[in-house]
C-alpha cells in the first residue's frame, strides 16, 4: 500500500498540475448552498439541461430515468418544496429549478429488476445535466434531504419507479464566492487511493 504520509508536497504539486489539465467545466464545478433568488431559468435552459440528461449513456440504452421539474414560482416547484427537509428548505427553494430524479427500478407489478444499473445510469444522466448547467453559467447541487415517500405520493409515482435524489439548479448567489483552488471543501483523495489494490 502506498505511503501517503511522506512526500505530500510533491504529491500535491502533481495533483495541482493534473487539476490544471482538467476541462474548466470539471475543474470549476462546485455545489453551492446559496442561489440568486432573482434569477429564473428560461425554458430554453431547462430544455437543454434535460437534453443533456437524455444523451447520457445507459445499460442497453435503457435510459431508466425520469425527472419532475419545478421552475421557481410554478405549481410543481411549490409541490416539491413542501417535501424538503428542514436542512434543504433553508437554501433549495431559491434555486431557479428543483428537479426530482427518478430511477426505473422494477418491471411494473413485479419485484424483478428492470435494470440492475438503473441508479448508476440515473447518476450519469444527472452528472450530464450538472455539467451542462456549468456550461450555461449555472450551478447544481444534488441532495437527498427530502421526504421521498411523501414526494412519491404527491406526484403519484408508481412503485416500480424510485424517487432517488433531487437537484437544485440555478445561478449561484453573488454573496459567497466559489471555493478557491486549495480550499478544503474541494479536497479530493489522492489519485493513488482510487486504484485497487492500494
Amino acid at each position: 500500500m502506498p505511503d501517503h504520509s511522506s512526500g505530500n508536497s510533491a504529491e500535491t504539486r502533481a495533483q495541482d498540475s493534473a487539476d490544471d489539465r482538467l476541462h474548466p467545466l470539471l475543474r470549476t464545478r462546485w455545489s453551492p448552498m446559496s442561489f440568486d433568488a432573482e434569477h429564473r431559468s428560461t425554458r430554453q435552459e431547462t430544455e437543454l439541461l434535460l437534453e443533456a440528461a437524455r444523451w447520457a449513456p445507459s445499460a442497453g440504452n435503457s435510459q431508466p430515468w425520469a425527472f419532475i421539474v419545478g421552475c421557481r414560482g410554478d405549481d410543481t416547484h411549490q409541490r416539491l418544496v413542501k417535501h424538503l427537509a428542514r436542512s434543504s428548505s433553508r437554501w433549495a427553494p431559491s434555486a431557479g429549478l428543483l428537479i426530482a430524479n427518478l430511477a426505473h427500478r422494477y418491471v411494473e407489478d413485479t419485484d424483478w429488476e428492470y435494470s440492475e444499473f438503473s441508479q448508476y445510469d440515473l447518476g450519469q444522466a444527472v452528472a450530464h445535466m450538472t455539467i451542462q448547467a456549468q456550461a450555461l453559467g449555472l450551478a447544481a447541487r444534488q441532495f437527498r434531504a427530502f421526504d421521498r415517500d411523501g414526494l412519491a405520493a404527491e406526484f403519484a409515482v408508481p412503485d416500480h419507479w424510485e424517487v432517488t435524489t433531487m437537484t437544485a439548479i440555478g445561478k449561484p448567489d453573488a454573496a459567497p464566492a466559489a471555493p478557491a483552488v486549495g480550499d478544503s471543501s474541494r479536497d479530493r483523495r489522492p489519485l493513488l487511493d482510487l486504484l485497487w489494490p492500494h
